[in-house]
């Protein structure tokens, strides 16, 4: 009996166009999952792949690079959010570079995005219908919002916030909804180790009414580094497939310098091409 196989996409703001380099070298070889899942910006690039509109997240982020309505200190402090939401999960998606919601709809394959609950400090996990409906894009937004760079986001009976703080690589949920083995996307390299967070102090002022949240990011580095942990246990049985940075990425988590974006999303077409006979093998077993 064949597998189920998942796609998994970490998040990693701007970083995220190593993501985008790769699931395009998957569209154009016609790799396909039987389903997805996407944290933060792997849910807000992410969903491309199953639009099927290759080039799309370079194209727009190099397009709005230096608009303030896209992502800009002023649309922090006049909207409360860095990356603009109105016009990154409207303006955007809706008006300027049309999201393919009827291929979305076709492939029927599920995506899912994951939150963070601001209330419990857990993931909450959500299949998105689609990807132009207010109810999902919220969704899709509340995956990618930071904290102290976004509000809170209200979807469905949630308050939440990035889906990272509480599940940055939702490798164990996949394989919890039945895909036995998984292609990962990681936006950092082999050896990277998650630091505790530094702006914790400014953390605990600002989501003083939300305790649970703060513990939810006090231990954000310890549940990431076991979860890498975890990946590394499955890339060694052969359960998961593993992409990541050949080296640590030259963006971090903003850029406005179109430059900076297209060499990200180089990297991440030439590595997808790198590991795609080894992929495509992994592919092969158990069909």
């Amino acid at each position: 009996m064949k597998q189920k196989t998942g796609l998994v996409m970490e998040g990693g703001a701007m970083r995220g166009l190593f993501t985008a380099g790769i699931i395009d070298v998957l569209m154009e070889q016609e790799i396909e999952a039987d389903g997805v899942i996407g944290i933060s910006a792997g849910a807000t690039f992410g969903c491309n792949y199953l639009t099927k509109q290759i080039g799309r997240p370079l194209r727009y982020c190099v397009r709005f690079a230096k608009d303030p309505r896209f992502c800009s200190v002023s649309s922090l402090l006049t909207t409360g959010d860095m990356f603009g939401a109105k016009f990154c999960y409207e303006t955007i998606p809706l008006e300027l570079d049309i999201i393919d919601n009827e291929t979305f709809v076709r492939q029927n394959v599920p995506f899912y995005v994951a939150a963070t609950d601001v209330h419990t400090g857990r993931a909450v996990y959500h299949q998105c219908r689609d990807v132009i409906s207010p109810a999902e894009l919220d969704w899709i937004r509340a995956s990618a919002s930071m904290p102290l760079a976004s509000q809170i986001v209200h979807a469905g009976d949630y308050e939440l916030l990035d889906g990272g703080i509480a599940d940055s690589i939702p490798l164990k949920y996949m394989e919890y909804k039945g895909y036995a083995r998984n292609i990962v996307i990681l936006t950092q390299p082999l050896g990277y180790l998650k630091q505790p967070n530094s702006t914790m102090p400014l953390v605990r002022t600002v989501y003083r009414d939300y305790p649970a949240l703060i513990r939810a990011m006090e231990r954000r580095h310890i549940v990431y580094n076991r979860q890498l942990e975890y990946i590394a246990a499955a890339e060694a049985e052969g359960r998961a497939f593993v992409i990541r940075p050949p080296r640590r990425l030259p963006v971090s988590h903003i850029t406005h310098s179109a430059e900076r974006m297209r060499e990200v999303y180089a990297i991440g077409r030439q590595t997808a091409l790198t590991v795609l006979p080894a992929l495509r093998a992994f592919l092969a077993e158990n069909e």
